[in-house]
């Protein structure tokens, strides 16, 4: 999803040149994937990574909070850009490639500062006091662990484990040793904060009230329901507190223990100069080493969390060679061998990226808040409730490199997000924060997640519950999304206006209460495609959700062979062009014509055949002069970006013309990803354009939601080794891959000769081996079209 609220255009950077180095085998008991993790990449522009502190799948990830210099702006989306060089604080939470601007979370930025504090934080909307500059030669970023050296001369060292960290900050010895709780500045602002300083017991307490993204924290939940969270803090103190004080908007109040209330941090000038926190000060020159907890529960389940993960002398030394070791184990899931330093820090900063998120929402002691504000408890046989579904961008690679490498973490997710539904009356909503409703974007993408899933054989959840839910979703119109006519795209409710989808057999343009008719249509016609493949699997009765996977065709406009608005009245939308934006959600309808990975058969019809979609695939990725243009830039040409085409370089496989799919994924992973902060081409929206590199270079790639076949590429690494958490083992070999040697001749999938241009489901589910044949020429491999 494309940074949206400012109107902010995505740029690409160029990625950094490849370093060349000696192909290198992995030793079992050796090899270090986390050795070349560099968590700074993506962090530049529209990246909108962090670098900052974390363990896999963490609540809490301590990074840095930027500033340009005002109280209206900060660095990116996630409160880091690399280019802004100032921070305001260190926050406890954080989302890794969103994309909006106000964005969500950076929860309880705490700040330390060398100075005297005599005045309120939140009046000095420039930032210019209590903000302090850096120097990227003085920062380091790694998997577990960030340090930084301010200007001011503090140095903070930071290290977590799931649900606490541990701070470690070096003050100068001439100035007042300070740290800033600035409860009310979330990035999406805070409705409340409070703050308790308990000098003698050498504490601070507190929480903030906030949540939901994009600005959009008035419309979450059911009836507009606001889907408000309280994120709550415990930190403790190794040196005494010698001075503390708190400030309320532009009142400082030294001395004072206790505040509440405020309105925060939030990009817009209506907030500036309000909020609330406190302070704590230390003797000069003072080593304090801080110990924290957090919890979306209570103030009480912050300390339980604390005092489970933290001994009293916890290190951060310690915790962070842990959490190292952490990030080793889960990275060794994927091992690869031979490649460059560059290849191999790109595929496995990618790969760190797509364990981001989801984030573990529940307790230490199995209770989390659930999306009706109570808090519940895990299921039974539940590991963990996790937080966060970007839907409409993840389910197009992110869900289904999670549910390969982790079916187990996919079906605690699965139940995750059936709980979230249930306590939501029914409705599954298309992009949680942490718990709660937001309705950012288009479609039914919960449908095709759990749907993939359940294919690819993460089945530790109440599959026959959460099916018949998604169902009832699909088939029966929600009274309360009856209610948001005329909303601007992003409604209460998964599927607005159904009954008139179902009347129709496509979403009118002008009476779908969507973001885009056409859109709408695509997204709901994959959805039902994959519950009716689902509900095959179960036995259920899905005649109706097979023939509307096949609903695209209503608005594909033989006319002018693309996807095109329609209106309630059968008419077609007036002002057609192949760059048209009506009607779709974050892309033209030049992308979203090929948005039909379930029938690529069907369409290739529609246009007039293999050879003619084989033809205008071919433009899509090459400008007049038949050059390659996979930058982004143009409305009608292919944008590595952001989501909608991200299935496209694929569909060569259907057509006939796999050796096609070779060439572009290869010039995709050659020239759009690359090393550096600006290594990444758009927004990685919690880890998909990531999980979109990460199989190119594997050489597979899903082909539909719903199903486990994967499509065959151009594999990158000679040897790669996937180790999935329920013991299953798959092996790609391609001995002769190089920068020359892109092309496919041959494949064997457990020693038998391959054909086919795709491997079936069983090789995801009981494991094998692929060895693939490579040349410098495309070859006659995979030809006959297949499409499931």
């Amino acid at each position: 999803m494309r940074l949206v609220a400012l109107g902010l255009a995505v740029a690409l950077l160029a990625p950094a040149a490849p370093a060349q180095a000696a192909p290198v085998t992995p030793d079992q008991a050796t090899f270090d994937p986390a050795g070349y993790v560099d968590p700074l990449i993506g962090s530049a522009r529209d990246g909108t990574t962090w670098p900052g502190a974390v363990r896999p799948f963490g609540m809490i990830s301590w990074s840095p909070t930027s500033t340009r210099g005002d109280q209206t702006s900060t660095g990116a989306a996630n409160g880091y850009q690399y280019d802004v060089t100032r921070v305001r604080g260190f926050s406890l939470t954080h989302l890794s490639g969103a994309g909006c601007n106000p964005g969500a979370a950076g929860d309880i930025p705490i700040m330390p500062y060398a100075g005297t504090v005599d005045s309120s934080p939140t009046a000095d909307t420039t930032d210019a006091k209590y903000a302090t500059n850096f120097r990227h030669e003085n920062e380091r970023a790694l998997p577990g662990r960030y340090t930084v050296t301010l200007d001011s001369g503090v140095k903070t060292d930071l290290a977590v484990t799931t649900r606490a960290g541990v701070g470690e900050f070096t003050f100068p010895a001439d100035q007042a040793a300070n740290l800033l709780f600035r409860t009310s500045n979330s990035l999406n602002g805070s409705e409340d904060a409070e703050i308790t300083i308990d000098p003698n017991h050498r504490k601070v307490t507190g929480s903030v009230l906030t949540g939901a993204f994009c600005g959009r924290r008035a419309n979450g939940g059911v009836n507009n329901r606001k889907t408000y969270y309280r994120l709550y803090f415990t930190a403790s103190f190794d040196q005494p507190i010698v001075a503390n004080g708190t400030w309320k908007d532009s009142t400082l109040a030294a001395g004072s223990t206790h505040t509440t209330g405020g309105e925060g941090y939030a990009t817009g000038a209506d907030r500036a100069g309000r909020g609330s926190g406190g302070y704590v000060t230390f003797a000069p020159g003072s080593e304090v080493r801080m110990r924290l907890g957090i919890s979306y529960v209570s103030l009480a389940g912050a300390e339980q969390n604390l005092r489970a993960e933290l001994r009293p002398n916890a290190a951060t030394d310690k915790i962070a060679a842990d959490g190292y070791a952490d990030w080793r184990r889960e990275l060794n899931a994927i091992r690869v061998t031979g490649g460059t330093d560059a290849q191999r820090t790109t595929f496995y900063t990618a790969l760190y990226h797509t364990l981001l998120q989801p984030n573990i929402f529940n307790d230490i002691d199995g209770r989390y808040l659930g999306s009706d504000l109570k808090i519940h408890r895990l299921a039974r046989g539940q590991r963990a409730q996790y937080g966060t579904f970007s839907g409409w961008d993840q389910y197009r690679a992110h869900i289904q490199l999670l549910a390969l490498l982790k079916p187990d973490v996919a079906g605690d997710y699965a139940q995750s997000m059936y709980q979230f539904a249930q306590q939501n009356k029914g409705i599954w909503d298309r992009w949680l924060h942490n718990n709660g409703a937001t309705h950012v974007m288009t479609g039914d993408p919960a449908a095709p997640t759990l749907a993939t899933f359940v294919a690819m054989g993460a089945t530790n959840f109440d599959v026959r519950g959460a099916f018949d839910s998604l169902v009832h979703q699909a088939r029966v119109q929600n009274a309360d999304a009856e209610n948001d006519g005329g909303c601007p795209g992003q409604c209460t409710g998964q599927r607005p206006a159904l009954n008139t989808y179902l009347a129709k057999h496509y979403a009118p343009q002008d009476a779908c209460h969507c973001w885009g008719g056409a859109a709408e249509t695509l997204e709901n016609a994959l959805a039902d495609f994959s519950l009716a493949q689902w509900g095959a699997r179960l036995g259920a009765d899905v005649a109706d959700l097979k023939d509307r996977g096949s609903w695209w065709k209503n608005t594909f406009d033989p006319a002018v062979g693309y996807q095109r608005a329609r209106k309630a009245d059968g008419t077609w939308q007036d002002g057609f062009s192949p760059s048209t934006d009506v009607g779709f959600a974050q892309g033209t309808t030049s992308t979203y014509t090929w948005m039909v990975p379930q029938d690529v058969s069907g369409l290739a019809t529609s246009m007039g055949g293999p050879t003619t979609a084989v033809q205008r695939l071919d433009a899509f990725f090459h400008d007049a002069d038949g050059n390659w243009a996979v930058k982004g830039g143009s409305p009608v040409r292919y944008d590595p970006t952001n989501e909608p085409g991200l299935h496209t370089p694929w569909l060569y496989n259907g057509l006939g013309a796999p050796s096609k799919t070779q060439a572009t994924t290869r010039e995709i992973v050659d020239t759009v990803y690359g090393t550096g902060p600006s290594g990444l081409p758009g927004n990685d929206d919690l880890g998909t354009l990531s999980a979109w590199y990460i199989f190119a270079a594997i050489g597979l790639f899903p082909q539909t939601q719903g199903r486990a076949e994967l499509l065959v590429g151009s594999p990158l690494f000679p040897k790669v080794e996937l180790h999935r958490s329920n013991g299953v083992r798959l092996t790609v070999e391609a001995p002769e891959t190089s920068d020359t040697n892109q092309y496919v001749q041959g494949l064997s999938l457990n020693g038998r000769a391959r054909g086919e241009s795709w491997l079936p489901e069983s090789f995801v589910t009981r494991g094998g081996r692929i060895t693939v044949q490579m040349g410098a020429a495309p070859s006659e491999w995979g030809t006959p079209p297949v499409d499931h």
